[in-house]
């Protein structure tokens, strides 16, 4: 899962936000949380900045890649099997975190 590559580099340094445009039309402010590994692919967590959704502290799980030129490229995650597998990578990259945020807090 070290194909995290530089964007969490950049993602520590500065707030990285996009623009999801909704099946409705509407649009949404996003912070990218992180761009990770699961299985064969590259997914992106967005959470969004305001809203009700914001509130709840949803997070967007989509499928990323970027073109030859480096332009980012996001898909919706329409199996089921396969939204479970990139939730759960998810949900083991925040449990990381948080246990790398405790013992870098234990040490200091």
């Amino acid at each position: 899962m070290n194909q995290n590559r530089n964007v969490n580099e950049e993602l520590d340094q500065e707030e990285v936000t996009v623009t999801l445009t909704l099946d409705d039309g509407s649009q949404l402010e996003c912070v990218v949380l992180t761009i990770f590994d699961a299985g064969e692919r590259e997914y992106i967590a967005l959470l969004p900045m305001e809203g009700e959704m914001a509130e709840e502290g949803e997070v967007y799980l989509y499928r990323y890649s970027e073109d030859e030129d480096g332009n980012p490229s996001l898909e919706n995650i329409e199996d089921d099997d396969e939204y479970d597998i990139v939730a759960d990578a998810f949900d083991e990259l925040l449990d990381e975190q948080e246990y790398d945020e405790l013992v870098g807090e234990d040490e200091a």
